[in-house]
Formats: C-alpha cells, sequence, structure tokens
C-alpha cells in the first residue's frame, strides 16, 4: 500500500491531504460462511468504468490525484479486494471523493461477484443500503 500511495504523489502536490480505502473479503456475508469470493469482469469495460468514476469524482473535488486498484479472480477471506486513494489540497475533499468512488464502485462499476461456502455458490446481489448511498449523491450534485 505505501507505494501504492508514492504513486498516488508522483507529479502531485506534496502538500494536502490523502484519502485512502482499502477494503478486504468478509469471512462471513449476510450470516453466511464465506469460503472464497470470485470477481469477474469485462477488462476493457471495466478500466473504462473505473476511469470514468474517478473523472468524476474530479469534475466534484479538486482533486490532484485519484487511483483505483480492484482485484479479480478467486480471493479468500481477509484478502485485500479494492484499494483507493485520493490526494487534495483539503482533507474534506480527500474524504469525500474517496467515498464517492467506492459507493459507485459497489454499484456502478461492471464486477461481479460470487461467493463460496459451505451452501454452495451464489452471485452476491447490490445490497439496498448500497444503492441508497449512490443516490444520496446524485442528490447533492447530480451525475
Amino acid at each position: 500500500m505505501a507505494r501504492l500511495q508514492a504513486a498516488l504523489l508522483a507529479g502531485a502536490a506534496t502538500e494536502g491531504a490523502i484519502a485512502t480505502f482499502t477494503g478486504y473479503v468478509r469471512t462471513t456475508n449476510d450470516k453466511r460462511p464465506v469460503h472464497s469470493l470470485e470477481l469477474e469482469h469485462y477488462p476493457g469495460m471495466t478500466q473504462r468504468s473505473l476511469k470514468n468514476i474517478a473523472r468524476e469524482a474530479a469534475t466534484r473535488w479538486p482533486l490532484l490525484a485519484a487511483s483505483i486498484v480492484h482485484r479479480v479472480g478467486v480471493l479468500s477471506p481477509g484478502e485485500q479486494i479494492v484499494w483507493i486513494g485520493v490526494a487534495a489540497a483539503h482533507r474534506g475533499s480527500a474524504f469525500a471523493a474517496c467515498e464517492y468512488i467506492m459507493d459507485f464502485l459497489k454499484t456502478a462499476a461492471p464486477l461481479w461477484k460470487k461467493e463460496k461456502g459451505p451452501a454452495g455458490e451464489r452471485w452476491v446481489e447490490t445490497r439496498k443500503e448500497d444503492g441508497e448511498r449512490t443516490q444520496r449523491w446524485q442528490e447533492i450534485g447530480g451525475r
């Protein structure tokens, strides 16, 4: 993560704020044990989507830099699944943009998750709460 943060600062101002978020594969989801999580995607489509989400964040807040790393394939509980880093002159912009990016990754990025556990496999649906979080950004400033 230190290398990701250093890369985030490369070419950006060295004063201000960096906000980061790291997400991990859960050991349980909806009260069910998770043995593994498989993430599928369409590479070109997914990369464009991630760039568009970061670009939209940069139109809302004065960002110096933003970076998104989202893993795909089969992951085990406790493994890192996503890292988001945002650099801005002020912490408020960095925090808000980081949260915005994560909210839209959960609802708009073309990534499909399949959990495997003792009860078998199941596709993970978008949670109602995630949709509500995304909706609030649309109400705050359109998208």
